[in-house]
Parts: structure tokens; C-alpha cells; sequence
């Protein structure tokens, strides 16, 4: 039976989480700092739970140097509960710009309404994720409504693999948002760094908005360059059950139901409806607590381990995928990696191992007796992934490299 410290666990999440963080927190679950009741007992509304949210939020804020005029939102629903959510919210936020920059007028109305018909969603479409981020859009505000940017399976024979280079792309003039999906954990793609052309123009955008899922708290960010930035917490942050949205505080507000239902747009159920949240400090329904404070814990350990805060992190989450990968390239007639080089995730390694899908199983199976476990690749694409979250260790990058040499000596399919 293999203990904990046999395990160098590798799945693209949820994730692996530090072991004295899950100790600190088995603790709280039974009895929560001496009060004879675990965390997950203790109301939402108690001043325990307050205190919670708060250190973290500011905890993050810090690692993250997150500006005071951006609110920190603990939500529910996952990444996926965001497609939506950001929709809803920014088109809600440029219906209420729109309608002060025309005026009250009794004319404002039917003026908001012609200019509607030229509403636009941008998406950046690199993966998986960003290609169910738009459909979702779609879905909502209709396909005329939706503008594709860009789709990197357009110029790399259907697949994805790659950033479309950013002289191709067709970015509206006055979108609500644009979105794209900063790391691609199916497909192993990261924007390896702020698009250019989305950089900030003054006070008039772009509204760029990112989901950070997968990359999160492992490099800097220039925060101020985003309008919204989401990620869910179980890769980077803690465990499965809440989703963090660090938004401008001045895209907040949103129009009437009155005039949404007007202009004939939908409006965001209350709890994605980032106004609400805010005004509740992230308690407008009963939120995991339980996971909030694992977060907080992951922050705290994060911010005494790297004086330097998120920086420290970069070095080593940089040293750690240059040794996988270059482990992968050694032997590049026995192991493909999967994206373009310029576009090489740091945080999900995806490649394929040259000759058939036994050799692929054989690999894992190999690595699994040695604890090296959670390769195997998305049941959509197959293949293997490594994926090289912060929780993972460098002695464990390097185990896995070094197998990754072994495999390749015994042949790519012994």
C-alpha cells in the first residue's frame, strides 16, 4: 500500500495539494481552531467565516499585487459557470456605459436599442476551453452577437496546437469583452505572455477578460491590463468547490432588469451576478468556508515560502517544465510534443509517444509502478500529460524526467 510520499501525482486536476496544507485542514474539519466544531459547521455568516474570506482575499491580493480598485469574488460553478458569468456581467456592463453616454433622454432607449444590434463578444479560440467559452455566448446572446477572433484550428490542419499569430486577428471595434483562455489544459497550449494587441488604449479598453484556471498564482500578471480575470481553485489554489473572479470594480454595476428586458438581452441569475456577490463579500449564498479556508491556507504557504511572492513561483514552475521537456526532446524519435514550441505550456505537458497506442499505455503503466501517476492525456485528445501545477515538486519533475530518459533507452515500447 503506497503511502503519500510514494505518490508524485501528475493529474491536471483536480489537483495535488501540499501535505501539510491537508493536514492543517483535516484538523479544521474536526474541530476548527478549539471550538469543539469543525470549519464545515461554522455558519457562512459567523465572524470566523468573515475572517476567512477577508485574509484570504487579501492574502491573494498580495501574492498577486492585486490594485485596490479590483474586487475579489469567491463564487461557485467552476470555470465553466464563468462562461456564462462573464458574459453576462460585461454585457451588462457596456449596456450601463452605453446608456450613460447617451444620456436619459426619452430617446436613450430606442438609440441603446439600434445600438445593441452592433453588441459584440470577442473570443480568442486555442483550445478546448475557449471553444466552449464562446459556444456558451452563443448559446446565450445568439451567434450574431459572438465574434471568433481568432481559432488556431484554422491554420494548423484542424487541430489545435498553436496561437495564431496576432496580424490575423479580427478584433471588434467596441466589444463587451474579449476572452481567451491564458493556459489550454487539454491541448497543453499558454499564452506565453499579455497579447500585444490587447494591451490598454487609454480609458476606452479593450475589456479583456481571462481564464486562469489552469496558470494561475504560477507567474506575475499584469493585472491592470485585464477588466476580469477567473479561475477555478482546484488546480493552483485548493480544492474542487469554489471559482475566484478579481474584477474592475468600476465594471460592476449593472443596468436595470427593466432595460435589459427592453433591449431584449438576458439578465445573469442572481448568484452569477458579480454586483450581488460583491456587495455580500462573496456571502450572498451559503459558500464552502471549508474550501475558502484551504485556499487561504495554500496562500499563506505560498507567501512564506517566496519573499519575492508570485515570482518565486515562476523560477521554479519554469525550472520544472524545462526539465520535462527537455527530457522529451532528447529522444524526439521516440516522443512528440504535442504544441508548437513558441506556445508550450509550463503548467500541462502534453506529447505522444511515436509508434502506437500500446506503447503510450505501456508508459503509464511503467510509471505508475514507479508513483509517478495522472499522465494519462484528455480522454479527447489521449496521449500523455504531465501536468506540472505547483503542487508538484522539483525532486518529483525530475523523477518523471528521468523515467521519461529510461522508457526512451529500453526503446519507446518495452
Amino acid at each position: 500500500m503506497p503511502t503519500r510520499a510514494d505518490i508524485n501525482y501528475f493529474g491536471a486536476g483536480p489537483a495535488l495539494l501540499p501535505t501539510e496544507v491537508l493536514e492543517d485542514a483535516a484538523k479544521a474539519l474536526v474541530n476548527y481552531n478549539d471550538t469543539g466544531l469543525g470549519i464545515a459547521e461554522h455558519s457562512h455568516r459567523s465572524e470566523i467565516a468573515t475572517t476567512i474570506i477577508n485574509e484570504a482575499k487579501a492574502d491573494l491580493a498580495s501574492y498577486l499585487d492585486i490594485p485596490d480598485n479590483y474586487e475579489i469574488l469567491f463564487m461557485q460553478g467552476g470555470g465553466s459557470g464563468e462562461f456564462s458569468a462573464t458574459a453576462y456581467n460585461l454585457v451588462g456592463a457596456w449596456v450601463a456605459r452605453k446608456h450613460k453616454e447617451l444620456g436619459s433622454e426619452d430617446s436613450s432607449a430606442e438609440k441603446l436599442k439600434s445600438a445593441v444590434k452592433n453588441l459584440k463578444l470577442d473570443y480568442i479560440i486555442t483550445g478546448g476551453w475557449s471553444k466552449k467559452a464562446a459556444a456558451e455566448a452563443e448559446r446565450l446572446f445568439g451567434s450574431e452577437h459572438v465574434n471568433i477572433v481568432a481559432d488556431s484550428r484554422k491554420s494548423n490542419d484542424g487541430k489545435f496546437g498553436t496561437i495564431p499569430e496576432e496580424s490575423t486577428w479580427n478584433l471588434s471595434k467596441d466589444a463587451a469583452m474579449v476572452y481567451y483562455c491564458d493556459n489550454e489544459t487539454v491541448d497543453g497550449v499558454e499564452f506565453p505572455q499579455f497579447p500585444k494587441s490587447l494591451e490598454p488604449k487609454g480609458d476606452d479598453g479593450p475589456i479583456v477578460v481571462a481564464d486562469m484556471s489552469s496558470n494561475i498564482l504560477s507567474r506575475k500578471i499584469p493585472i491592470q491590463n485585464f477588466s476580469a480575470i477567473f479561475f477555478g481553485a482546484q488546480k493552483n489554489l485548493g480544492s474542487t468547490g469554489i471559482t475566484v473572479v478579481i474584477i474592475k470594480k468600476s465594471l460592476l454595476p449593472q443596468p436595470s432588469v427593466a432595460l435589459m428586458k427592453q433591449l431584449g438581452l438576458p439578465i445573469p441569475p442572481r448568484i452569477l451576478e458579480y454586483e450581488a456577490i460583491a456587495k455580500s463579500n462573496s456571502l450572498y449564498n451559503t459558500l464552502s468556508i471549508f474550501d475558502v479556508y484551504i485556499a487561504g491556507r495554500v496562500l499563506k504557504k505560498l507567501l512564506q515560502q517566496y519573499p519575492d511572492k508570485v515570482q518565486g513561483q515562476q523560477a521554479v514552475s519554469e525550472s520544472k517544465a524545462q526539465l520535462i521537456y527537455s527530457a522529451l526532446e532528447a529522444h524526439p524519435s521516440v516522443y512528440k510534443i504535442v504544441p508548437d514550441k513558441t506556445v508550450r505550456s509550463r503548467m500541462n505537458i502534453c506529447f505522444r509517444i511515436q509508434g502506437s497506442d500500446a506503447a503510450e499505455q505501456n508508459f503509464l503503466k511503467q510509471a505508475a509502478t514507479l508513483g509517478l501517476t495522472g499522465l494519462k492525456g484528455h480522454r479527447d485528445v489521449g496521449g500523455i500529460r504531465a501536468s506540472n501545477y505547483n503542487s508538484v515538486s522539483v525532486d518529483g519533475a525530475k523523477k518523471l524526467a528521468s523515467f521519461i530518459g529510461t522508457f526512451a533507452s529500453q526503446g519507446g515500447n518495452q
